[in-house]
């Protein structure tokens, strides 16, 4: 079984995405989805977290060999990136949605150099602008940002393009289309739900999929 398939197994043996295409959970802005997803769930199951881990760090290894931080999202990210940097023997810290009100007023925790090589691990990628602030308050603070690596994405086109625009490259252990497959051969959805989980993921402002 490939990463991309394995790490879709973990992530729905533990409901940290659960499909639920006939009962769609309502997201804070309004919209209608077929999937939920915690991968903060991942932390508290040791074999997932480490096959999410070990995942990770061979990501890093593979696509930003020269990496010299990494960053985690807040706050999804950090306990990622710090496991990973750990894996990987390298420095760690975090960017906070916002700038401190108080000692430091630090946005960044951790040592940051300026002009050091920098990885952004995040939990997941949808419509991209979280992980784009983050990447634009370290590129403000001088950092070389090589790239994200994230658990899941859906491939929202949205997301995708905001990437592109931010040039910035992320690189997933799974996504959408690999989970709903899976998902669909493990029996937590039926195989002609997979066409109703697409279109949400195409163009989530429509509601046509739901029956």
């Amino acid at each position: 079984m490939n990463t991309a398939r394995t790490i879709a197994h973990d992530l729905l043996s533990i409901h940290a995405v659960f499909f639920r295409p006939d009962e769609p959970f309502t997201w804070a802005s309004g919209i209608k989805s077929p999937v939920y997803c915690d991968n903060r769930l991942t932390l508290t199951a040791p074999q997932v977290r480490l096959d999410v881990e070990n995942g990770l760090a061979q990501l890093i290894r593979e696509h930003y060999a020269d990496a010299e931080v990494l960053m985690g999202t807040s706050t999804a990210g950090i306990a990622h990136a710090a496991i990973t940097a750990h894996i990987l023997n390298m420095p760690m810290g975090y960017v906070r949605s916002g700038a401190k009100d108080h000692g430091r007023q630090n946005q960044i925790e951790g040592k940051l150099e300026k002009g050091q090589k920098v990885v952004v691990v995040e939990d997941l990628i949808s419509t991209g602008g979280s992980v784009i602030e983050v990447v634009n308050v370290l590129r403000d603070a001088g950092a070389q940002v090589l790239g994200i690596v994230s658990i899941f994405t859906y491939g929202m086109q949205k997301g995708i393009d905001k990437l592109a625009a931010a040039n910035v490259q992320n690189i997933s252990l799974t996504n959408f289309d690999v989970i709903a497959q899976v998902a669909a051969e493990e029996g937590y959805i039926q195989p002609d739900d997979i066409r109703r989980l697409i279109a949400f993921r195409n163009n989530p402002s429509d509601e046509s999929w739901i029956k």
